[in-house]
């Protein structure tokens, strides 16, 4: 079985990407979402309150995403020590579901901080899904029901493209213009080949 990670900077339609990777029979592991079951564990509540305190969770303990993405996406440093906390349930996690799917040609790993967080390293083949910045803020920003500021520092957090491309095994461009289908198409003939 084949892992392949798909990554792009916010608002680059990589999900968009594993949603038509899915249409094709593949199985996707969305990084960001599995992310947030960890926010229900105890340990994880406590680790996080003792970075950021109570102001972080509600009466019941629960997380207050916006909160606490308004903390760390304008803290490059408290980002990281959020990351230290959750990215290595989420690599554990993936690899277990990984071996549930090992009889499958190839699996799928959604994650906007692939080449960030030095995950690619445990992946066959990674792709880079590319977007114009000024179609992926407007993207965002009708998404997300952020101001172009909060997109900004959000996307300061990442690292551009230009600098993740050399690092991708394949690129898809998602810019409206270049049609996306066949460009996904023609990369998972190749995956089902090797």
């Amino acid at each position: 079985m084949i892992k392949v990670a798909v990554t792009g900077n916010i608002g680059s339609g990589k999900s968009t990407v594993c949603r038509i990777f899915e249409s094709l029979g593949i199985n996707v592991y969305y990084a960001d979402i599995e992310a947030k079951k960890f926010y229900d564990d105890r340990n994880v509540i406590d680790s996080i309150k003792a970075l950021f305190g109570r102001r972080v969770f509600d009466e019941n303990d629960k997380l207050l995403s916006k909160t606490l993405a308004g903390i760390v996406f304008q803290d490059p440093d408290k980002l990281a020590e959020l990351n230290k906390i959750i990215h290595p349930r989420v690599l554990d996690d993936f690899m277990k579901w990984a071996e549930s799917n090992k009889d499958k040609k190839y699996i799928v790993y959604e994650s906007a901080l692939l080449f960030e967080s030095g995950f690619h390293t445990y992946f066959d083949k990674s792709i880079l899904v590319r977007s114009p910045k000024d179609l992926a803020l407007d993207r965002v920003m009708a998404r997300d029901k952020i101001t172009e500021s909060e997109f900004q520092a959000r996307a300061s957090n990442q690292q551009d493209e230009d600098s993740k491309t050399p690092k991708a095994d394949l690129i898809i461009i998602n810019d409206e213009s270049l049609p996306l289908i066949p460009q996904i198409i023609e990369i998972h003939r190749e995956l089902i080949k090797l």
